[in-house]
């Protein structure tokens, strides 16, 4: 029986917002470039009064991978915290617009925090340094999944950005237990190695109980395995997972599929921002192996997603990504 949903995801419910920089701004702002740093809420209103003009989108790691398999025609459901604010009804709209059903219920007009945004600031160079501001995203709890639509779904994505909450650990594990009494699989982003430093034990403990597929970048798997040697790292999450993707930036991807070695090469890009490019590479993974095609060819469509989506501000696709697809002979 066709399930309603090919992918759903779970994680940070976040507005980027994106503004264009130089290196003597984040002097001045006292940030450390390249990085994700979390701030509070009063940290980040005193960052958005002193960023310049800026476009303000839904966003969130786990959210720009749905919205790209959305933007694809795939069947697509979110999952993630907003408040009943201004931000809150951005989230939910760009999202919605994308074809991406959303439905978690919103906190309500008198919480404390608010609906969580991201300040991605991006230099010259397409760096970009990001100062998060989870708010209400960071309580997701096991009352926002819906049993029904993880049983309905053919994968969930789970975001290791979401592993920060205090009851993000028992939210993922009703997701992952109703997916697989389903039949349905888990795939697994690990988001960034300070997450992977702080949730080590946990993480390695869900991806070899319940994860499928896993996508990282090579300083993720690096950190995940505390070694200094990429094969090393391959090999152990080759015997881990059933299927891992790692991507390196531009010597490209490398797909471990039940002990089989694949290396994809990227394309070549010019860089304007960097934002979302890993989770567009995983939305393009994705989408190829939910609509029949192969590890090494949904890697290829990976590389041809996050190609696109750097050539330009912003992690929502601007270009037909089918078409992109199709011209590279993968459909």
């Amino acid at each position: 029986m066709t399930k309603r949903f090919q992918v759903v995801g779970i994680g940070n419910a976040l507005v980027d917002i994106l503004c264009h920089v130089d290196d003597a701004f984040l002097e001045e702002i006292d940030v450390i470039k390249g990085v994700m740093q979390l701030v509070d809420r009063d940290r980040a209103n005193a960052l958005y009064e002193r960023m310049g003009p800026s476009r303000e989108i839904s966003g969130g790691s786990a959210a720009n991978t749905i919205a790209g398999i959305a933007a694809l025609g795939g069947r697509t459901a979110y999952v993630g915290k907003v408040k009943d604010d201004q931000f809150g009804r951005i989230f939910a709209h760009d999202l919605r617009a994308q074809g991406a059903v959303y439905e978690t219920p919103k906190a309500s007009a008198g919480t404390a925090e608010e609906t969580g945004r991201c300040m991605v600031l991006v230099t010259p160079d397409g760096e970009r340094t990001m100062n998060t501001y989870l708010g209400v995203s960071e309580h997701l709890c096991p009352d926002d999944i819906d049993e029904a639509m993880m049983a309905d779904a053919e994968w969930i994505y789970l975001e290791g950005y979401r592993f920060d909450g205090p009851e993000s650990h028992e939210a993922f594990d009703k997701a992952i237990r109703a997916a697989k009494r389903a039949g349905g699989k888990v795939s697994l982003t690990l988001s960034d190695p300070f997450c992977v430093d702080r949730h080590r034990a946990a993480f390695l403990a869900m991806i070899r109980r319940d994860v499928d597929l896993m996508f990282c970048n090579r300083d993720e798997i690096l950190s995940l395995y505390e070694t200094d040697s990429l094969d090393e790292a391959l090999a152990r999450g080759g015997e881990d997972l059933d299927l891992l993707v790692v991507t390196d930036s531009d010597k490209g991807a490398y797909v471990i599929e039940r002990g089989a070695f694949t290396h994809v090469p990227t394309r070549p890009a010019r860089v304007v921002d960097a934002t979302g490019a890993g989770d567009l590479f995983a939305a393009g993974f994705l989408w190829g192996i939910t609509h029949g095609h192969g590890s090494a060819n949904a890697a290829r469509m990976g590389n041809i997603a996050a190609s696109e989506i750097i050539g330009h501000v912003g992690a929502r696709p601007e270009a037909d990504l089918r078409r992109l697809f199709a011209e590279a002979g993968l459909i």
